[in-house]
């Protein structure tokens, strides 16, 4: 079973995570169950159809609004079926492009994945479904390496940060913190798991950046090169009872550009290129990084 930061059991019976309740409801809207323009059911009646606090159900219309799948999401009214998203052959939001990436890259006999990111919170998210396809056999690796770059907790990050600037109590320090250990202790034990499961020959390994990393990327086998750009906005987000006003990216809704060995020369040099930065920052300059 994929463990998820929130699957508990209510008064005796399993309770939907909100990762779940999305997975759902992108099925209905890949179905065409719910189509483009319709409106979802409010937030009230999504938490009795699955048995949750309308908090889970929130959670669940935010991966599905950074999937690009819902527009208009807010409080005060049901979400709107966004159109249509991009073909394959255009750059995707990451939540989007990047499952459907790693799940070929895993049909691989080894497995290799190296990663810069803020948190490793959507690469966890896109993840599962590689690992569905592992626990119902039809994918089989041998052995699986992933290496993540994540900004260090001792440096002063360029995002997320107050709007107002730095203060005695800097929350939205702590809510990145908790964010990228919470993320990266999650994909660590999902992919570990597979070691008892399917004895599997798999590594996982962080090391801490020295800086703020401007954008995302993503090695698949050495063979392609997914890199997004991290778009800042001004939002604010509920944190410890408290409302953040933020400088902030949602790394999800990044466009995925793709550069593959097989499509010329200058993709080809751009993968390259892109794995001699990475192993450098690797070997250089990032230090051990414990999660917590």
């Amino acid at each position: 079973m994929v463990v998820t930061q929130e699957n508990v059991a209510v008064n005796g019976s399993r309770s939907f995570s909100p990762q779940e309740i999305a997975d759902v409801l992108r099925d209905r809207i890949r179905a065409g169950d719910l189509k483009a323009g319709d409106r979802l059911p409010t937030q009230a009646d999504l938490a009795e159809e699955f048995g949750v606090e309308r908090g889970a159900v929130r959670q669940a219309l935010r991966v599905l609004q950074e999937a690009g799948l819902l527009t208009n999401v807010s409080k005060g009214s049901p979400p709107t079926i966004a159109e249509q998203a991009p073909g394959p052959d255009r750059p995707q939001p990451t939540m989007v492009g990047l499952a459907p990436r790693l799940a070929e890259a895993f049909s691989a006999q080894d497995v290799r994945i190296d990663v810069v990111c803020h948190t490793a919170e959507t690469l966890g998210l896109a993840l599962g479904e590689p690992l569905r396809r592992i626990h119902e056999g039809s994918l089989r690796p041998q052995s699986i390496e992933v290496r993540i770059l994540v900004p260090s907790r001792e440096i002063t990050l360029a995002f997320p940060v107050p709007v107002e600037g730095h203060g005695e109590d800097d929350s939205v320090h702590q809510r990145w913190l908790a964010m990228r250990n919470a993320g990266g202790q999650v994909l660590r034990h999902n992919l570990l798991a597979l070691r008892a499961t399917h004895r599997m020959e798999v590594n996982v390994t962080f090391r801490a950046l020295p800086f703020t990393p401007p954008v995302k990327l993503y090695l698949l086998n050495g063979e392609e090169a997914l890199l997004g750009y991290y778009m800042l906005e001004r939002r604010e987000e509920e944190y410890d009872s408290q409302t953040l006003d933020m400088y902030d990216v949602l790394g999800s809704q990044s466009l995925l550009f793709s550069f593959q060995r097989q499509a010329g020369q200058r993709d080809t040099a751009f993968v390259e290129e892109s794995q001699k930065w990475f192993d450098a920052l690797w070997e250089t300059i990032t230090t051990d990084l414990t999660l917590s």
